[in-house]
């Protein structure tokens, strides 16, 4: 049953990894976008705005909360605890404290 988990986690793991990528850089196109849109000017320059921020920022928002959660599914499965308040202290920064 374990390795089932683990094929599972490492399938799941390369798919956040590349969709992540994905939003990562269709973001960062956006702000081409947006660059384009200053030099032209005018009112193709707000439409182009009006694209950009009513129809592909809500999709990649929506697209990297899910790839985000599937993160998080991941981090389950191999029971990985990155987000618990009770981490403890290495002994050698105990004293720095």
């Amino acid at each position: 049953m374990k390795d089932f988990f683990k094929k599972i986690s490492n399938m799941l793991r390369i798919i956040f990894g590349y969709g992540i990528m994905v939003c990562l850089f269709a973001g960062g196109l956006t702000f081409f976008g947006y660059v384009a849109a200053l030099i032209i000017g005018g009112d193709t320059a707000a439409t182009i705005c009006d694209v950009i921020y009513n129809q592909i920022i809500p999709i990649i928002i929506k697209t990297s909360t899910i790839l985000v959660l599937l993160g998080l599914v991941v981090m389950y499965l191999n029971g990985e605890t990155a987000l618990t308040a009770n981490k403890k202290k290495s002994s050698k920064h105990q004293g720095e404290l």
